[in-house]
């Protein structure tokens, strides 16, 4: 997910927080954790360690009278469910004050939510509100309403000071209390455990998102301080009510191993030590999503990386019939949609380029897994590249929102080695 939060520096995260702040929970939280995805985690869901409860996936949203959908939606859900996960939903929600941008917005969204009704549906307000705060506050509160109103668990997900300087708190929770989801990151190294001191200081938060970077490629974090994220759920990851995607992930996650063939995706258990050979497996590949390519005996062997591992080291993710339905990445001019058997090398070599330039030029490096599917950047393309001139109040976060790419790869292509840091009138490549 691209969040403004993600252009607090330390310094200014310890001038706008205090320490000791006291950080809710009730009798029933564990302070569970668990991650938020969008298009940028490619096709399937993604945990930042095996003991994550839950994650939160991006339908799509609204910018300005814009709707668009996440192609990955859908497959994130099932693959939640199939891993174990409760999964939510949100909605990029950029429309300002306009009552009738955010109707059509929910009108177009909430019919396609594959998430069980109770569960979480977060509004993404964190850019593009207006100058009128009670205008913008009304809007909120209108999707607030209609998210309720369809039986689903609404949340505010936006930034402390993005808050208060557009939205009227006090409104937003007297009728929807505990409903914030806030971004605050002391750091933007890699975190697994939140920095308690560093809460933000505000009311009514119930998820914390404590960094971006949960892994070395970026992965949001949060944790659940009120236990909201069991709503919608009950028995663990089994759902009171089963949209499509919510029945496809029990499916899998049903499927015996001794099951598993040629076309099946799975992912690499975290607690897995060692390949069918013996060898140490690296950490990098625990948690990933890869597709079997062929199996023998209690052996599976992983594409992309051609590496046999043990049945028992795995977790189904999808059937081959439900491997053969996941949704493609939209295509475009300067794209290249990955196919079985490519690699960062072969793609690379068809374009004419060096595969260190072509990761660099989609925000990843080589050691970053490709999946088919996937939609890549491409050299040589006019629509792949263009330039913004940074203006006052810019952050990379909102930048790489506006044109649909990441940090990373902005941070590639413009040679930036701090996101943090960029200045009024410098001219990006995007």
């Amino acid at each position: 997910m691209s969040k403004l939060l993600k252009k607090i520096v330390v310094v200014i995260v310890a001038m706008t927080m205090f320490l000791g702040a006291t950080v809710p929970v009730s009798a029933n939280a564990v302070r569970e954790k668990g991650t938020d995805t969008s298009k940028y985690q490619d096709a399937y869901a993604q945990k930042a360690q095996a003991s994550d409860t839950f994650s939160i996936a991006q339908i799509g949203g609204s910018v300005h009278g814009v709707l668009y959908d996440q192609w990955t939606y859908k497959s994130q859900v099932s693959t939640g469910i199939a891993m174990g996960l409760r999964m939510h939903t949100y909605i990029w929600m950029e429309t300002g004050n306009s009552i009738p941008q955010t109707a059509a917005m929910l009108n177009y969204h909430i019919p396609k939510i594959q998430t069980p009704k109770g569960s979480i549906v977060a509004l993404d307000y964190e850019q593009g509100a207006s100058d009128d705060v009670q205008g913008n506050t009304d809007a909120v509160l209108y999707g607030m309403r209609r998210l309720r109103d369809a039986g689903y668990t609404p949340m505010l997900y936006s930034g402390k000071y993005f808050i208060a300087d557009h939205l009227q708190l006090n409104r937003i929770l007297a009728e929807f209390p505990n409903s914030i989801w806030v971004a605050s990151y002391p750091t933007m190294a890699i975190t697994l455990e939140p920095a308690w001191e560093y809460f933000p200081s505000m009311d009514g938060v119930a998820i914390w998102q404590f960094t971006s970077m949960a892994r070395a490629d970026g992965l949001d974090y949060n944790v659940d301080l009120l236990g909201i994220t069991h709503n919608g759920y009950k028995k663990g990851n089994v759902a009171v009510t089963k949209p499509e995607a919510v029945k496809e992930g029990i499916k899998a996650d049903n499927t015996p191993k001794k099951n598993i063939n040629s076309g099946y995706t799975v992912k690499v258990n975290f607690g897995a030590r060692t390949w069918a050979n013996g060898v140490t497996i690296p950490d990098w590949v625990k948690g990933r999503s890869y597709t079997v390519l062929e199996t023998s005996g209690d052996k599976v062997l992983l594409k992309d990386i051609m590496s046999w591992i043990n049945r028992k080291d795995v977790e189904i993710l999808q059937t081959s019939s439900q491997s053969n339905n996941v949704q493609s990445a939209p295509t475009g001019n300067g794209t290249y949609v990955v196919r079985s058997g490519d690699s960062w090398w072969s793609i690379a070599q068809r374009h004419g380029m060096n595969m260190y330039t072509l990761a660099s030029l989609n925000g990843k490096s080589i050691n970053n897994m490709i999946y088919p599917g996937q939609v890549l950047k491409v050299s040589g393309a006019a629509s792949a590249t263009g330039s913004y001139v940074v203006r006052s109040g810019d952050t990379l976060s909102n930048i790489a929102a506006r044109f649909g790419t990441s940090i990373s790869h902005l941070q590639a292509v413009n040679g930036i080695s701090n996101a943090n840091m960029i200045f009024a009138g410098q001219r990006l490549t995007v």
